[in-house]
């Protein structure tokens, strides 16, 4: 059973930077997708960045030059390096994990992925 543990969430000025964590264990599947997914309360859940089984990573519009994912093999840990945070991007970060032919901006891993994390709130003020 995969699970997730998410890290790295808090506050930041505007202009500031975070990075999460989010180690996975447990996985067995050998064709498999990688994410962060972000919601405001009231809001639909975006896509921010992900990375699918053959290493390639997709930014949403919004963070595109901004945020930065990388993926540590070995211990399968997937980094998002948060820069030029501004106000908007204050929101509570989901890691998932979905099986299979997938990406986090895809309509199935977007709504119901495998295994969602806690998720860790990041707030940004100005």
């Amino acid at each position: 059973q995969v699970q997730l543990m998410e890290s790295g969430g808090g506050s930041a000025q505007a202009g500031g930077s975070l990075t999460l964590s989010c180690a996975a264990s447990g996985i067995t599947y050998s064709r498999y997708c990688m994410g962060w997914f972000r919601q405001v309360p009231g809001k639909e859940r975006e896509g921010v960045a992900g990375i699918d089984r053959h290493g390639n990573i997709r930014y949403g519009d919004s963070v595109i030059g901004r945020f930065f994912l990388s993926k540590d093999n070995p211990t399968n840990t997937l980094y998002l390096r948060m820069t030029g945070l501004q106000p908007e991007d204050t929101a509570v970060y989901y890691c998932a994990f979905d099986q299979g032919e997938c990406g986090v901006f895809g309509e199935r891993t977007l709504t119901a992925p495998l295994v969602l994390g806690r998720g860790t709130l990041v707030a940004v003020s100005s």
